[in-house]
């Protein structure tokens, strides 16, 4: 469970998470984002970055079609790659208070955004990719992403900025391109370490509220949705991530008082444990401090002041974290911390 985007829609309306994302990611305050990493420059390259500005769909092959968009120059090229329910524009959303990440990246490397099939964009329009049948899984998206940026002659190396559900791309991807991922940015991110920490009566739960809902399918048949056991079973199964810059981002506001609110408000089934936001807030503390213990070395961030969309609400903290993982992949370190 999850709060949803600023901008609300009859697609996204229709259910409290948007996808496998309630409770992706809450945990107690850590230590203070102050590290800084020292930047080295880092010349641009054409071989390893591309200057031109460009945002348009690309055939990817099998007759479909999918869009990205990048800007900047320099490398490592930064992959913002969105969670369930939004596309690519959640990286700088019209509406947004302040800097949005994908502006603020551009100035100092290169950096792409895309839609994925069944994504619908934060004022309601759906995704500019092809639609593709559904359920989907992280490794059909880590399919699609190879194809599009081979079309689009987006090379590496990579850093992955993943958000929610596309937590679990960025680790099947990065298992599966260890030469190429060169650090992850952990945006409030689904995991299996999450059902590891739930009852299997609470994971039935979980996924029983975060299914899609019959208002939202009838709205948009083609909205992107998992198998949330087969997609954290792919994730669990993935090669393990290397040692890499990692920063790990978890939103700080909290479910335990929200839950209640949603069911009165009929966000969630009338029949969810009104308790059930307690539950949450414990599974994903104690799965998130097991994401962060995958890398040494990893920065886990947790006084972010955000809800689950942190690129939205607290901008300035996700930006920290993708130039930090940035410079240190310059540096040529292996983590965070050192």
């Amino acid at each position: 469970m999850t709060t949803r985007p600023t901008t609300s829609s009859t697609v996204r309306s229709a259910s409290v998470c948007g996808g496998p994302q309630l409770g992706a990611v809450l945990v107690v305050a850590v230590a203070a984002f102050s590290c800084v990493v020292a930047a080295c420059a880092w010349a641009s390259d054409s071989t390893t970055s591309q200057a031109e500005s460009f945002a348009k769909r690309i055939d990817i092959g099998g007759g479909r079609m999918m869009y990205i968009e990048c800007d900047g120059s320099g490398s490592p090229t930064v992959l913002l790659i969105s969670g369930t329910d939004t596309a690519s524009d959640l990286w700088h959303a019209a509406d947004q208070k302040g800097p949005t990440v994908y502006d603020e990246i551009q100035k100092t490397t290169r950096v792409c955004a895309y839609d994925r099939p069944g994504a619908p964009h934060l004022d309601q329009t759906f995704s500019r990719s092809d639609p593709v049948p559904q359920p989907t899984s992280p490794q059909q998206g880590v399919d699609d992403l190879v194809a599009l940026l081979k079309a689009a002659d987006v090379p590496g190396p990579y850093v992955l900025a993943a958000h929610s559900f596309s937590g679990t791309i960025a680790r099947v991807f990065a298992g599966e391109h260890p030469d190429e991922v060169k650090g992850i940015v952990f945006v409030d991110v689904l995991t299996p370490e999450l059902r590891g920490q739930m009852t299997p009566e609470e994971w039935k739960i979980w996924k029983r509220i975060n299914a899609r809902p019959a208002k939202a399918l009838a709205a948009y048949p083609d909205l992107e949705r998992q198998n949330f056991d087969e997609t954290l079973d792919q994730t669990a199964a993935a090669t393990a991530l290397k040692p890499m810059p990692v920063v790990v981002l978890t939103a700080s506001d909290k479910f335990i008082d929200v839950v209640p609110k949603l069911i009165q408000a009929g966000e969630l089934p009338s029949d969810t444990p009104a308790d059930f936001g307690a539950v949450v807030d414990r599974a994903n503390s104690a799965a998130q401090n097991e994401l962060a213990a995958l890398v040494p070395g990893a920065v886990h961030v947790t006084d972010t002041h955000s809800g689950h969309n942190i690129m939205i609400d607290n901008a300035q903290v996700v930006i920290q974290a993708i130039r930090m993982v940035v410079d240190a992949v310059r540096a040529g370190q292996t983590s965070i911390k050192g």
